[in-house]
């Protein structure tokens, strides 16, 4: 008779009662372990090799999750997928029974090895390894996961105080500025975090909605300051690829609120994609679509402090990619921000009669004021948007180093260590 295997391990696993859905863990998984459906995400216990990188860039915690488990027992994706909250621990009794023997230990030991490396002179560009998994050393404190399943308050009940918006009319788009009121509730949020929405109602399984979220569009004294609110930008779709009228949840609920309406909202999360606080610090921020909100907080702020005289700030550079202009949210109020306080590149990829421009193009075109921010220690790059944007323009940046005479492996290591360059895309 075989022998039966009961080693030991520890089951990589992702909480769906705090998860907020944002694919983050999926496209950072350097060996493809983590997958989804529409309502949870989950890592195969197959593939995964407990390299940790999905860890840090989690906005809410629910990817730090493990269970002993017998191999022969773990967790299937399809049981995963299934679940509405994390299985307890198994007891000394439950082991024992799978033939564990007592005292036996857990070994955060990879379940499968990595994934094999490309053929022999192929070469391997993995663009979410170089993505900083801490803050900027000036950063302010961010409060996180204040109000959601595991918070002494479930929710947080918000009044729309606005909705405008900020793209012309077309077929396939609608996208909104939509600002949030607080009253008396405490909501701190910082440049760079992200808040979860719940869409009223049930899905078709006839569960409750789970949360969306969306980055904060405001600084962190609120979108009209000293008011305890936070603006968002959100993006409706309305057709698909082959014309036919969609209707997203989340998004079809926030673009049509009205003033005076209700919302409840968890969070708020997101610790590392922060801003610097220190004088004289650069920030250079890369964005497409409605990635652009946490550079307009990240913007506006800097714009405040100009104002208030009291902090010397660096040079700001925006990298902004659209279709057309007309697709492109706040292109008017960008147009009237001063030269001298921020440098602005458009990418138009589909205007008529014109070469199609993306956001790595614009950049190597500024190679020359770009390159010397990559070595600079006060310089942070930020990347925001879609996520077939992200290998392109990192590319971009190794290939500026490389033209500027730096090693690239030595600065895109540095910048990661030292939480200059972060990477959120979806």
């Amino acid at each position: 008779m075989d022998a039966i295997d009961v080693t030991v391990i520890k089951q990589h696993l992702i909480d769906p009662e705090i998860c907020i859905r944002c694919n983050t863990c999926e496209v950072t998984c350097p060996v493809g372990a983590i997958t989804h459906d529409s309502r949870n995400y989950v890592v195969d216990a197959s593939k995964c090799n407990l390299c940790m990188d999905c860890i840090p860039p989690c906005p809410t915690g629910s990817i730090d999750n493990w269970r002993t488990m017998p191999r022969i027992k773990a967790y299937s994706v399809e049981e995963q997928l299934r679940w509405d909250e994390l299985p307890p621990e198994l007891t000394p009794e439950q082991l024992a029974e799978a033939g564990v023997a007592p005292g036996a230990v857990a070994e955060a030991e990879p379940v499968a090895p990595p994934l094999p490396a490309a053929a022999s002179g192929d070469e391997v560009f993995h663009s979410a390894a170089y993505n900083a998994q801490v803050p900027p050393w000036s950063a302010a404190h961010a409060y996180v996961g204040l109000y959601g399943p595991k918070a002494a308050q479930k929710t947080v009940t918000a009044t729309v105080a606005g909705n405008v918006r900020v793209t012309e009319v077309g077929r396939e788009y609608d996208t909104h500025h939509v600002v949030l009121d607080f009253g008396a509730m405490p909501f701190p949020v910082l440049e760079g975090q992200s808040i979860g929405i719940l869409p009223p109602g049930l899905d078709a399984a006839g569960r409750a909605h789970h949360a969306r979220q969306y980055s904060v569009a405001s600084p962190r004294n609120g979108e009209r300051p000293g008011y305890n609110n936070v603006s968002l930008t959100i993006k409706r779709v309305l057709e698909d690829h082959q014309g036919r009228p969609v209707r997203g949840v989340a998004s079809n609920y926030m673009c049509d609120l009205q003033v005076g309406d209700k919302v409840q909202v968890i969070g708020p999360f997101g610790s590392t994609f922060l801003m610097p606080n220190h004088p004289k610090s650069h920030i250079v921020m890369i964005c497409t679509g409605t990635g652009s909100a946490p550079m307009r907080a990240m913007t506006e702020w800097r714009r405040r402090l100009r104002r208030s005289g009291k902090f010397e700030g660096g040079k700001l550079m925006l990298f902004f990619g659209a279709r057309t202009r007309q697709e492109l949210p706040y292109f008017g109020p960008l147009q009237s921000l001063p030269k001298d306080f921020i440098d602005i590149h458009f990418a138009f990829s589909r205007e008529p009669g014109k070469p199609r421009t993306y956001v790595q193009d614009a950049m190597r075109a500024a190679a020359a004021d770009l390159a010397p921010l990559l070595a600079d220690p006060n310089a942070y790059f930020y990347v925001c948007g879609l996520k077939a944007m992200e290998e392109g323009v990192v590319l971009a940046l190794r290939d500026l180093a490389r033209d500027a005479g730096l090693d690239w492996d030595a600065v895109g290591a540095a910048m990661k260590q030292q939480g200059r360059l972060h990477l959120e895309t979806y």
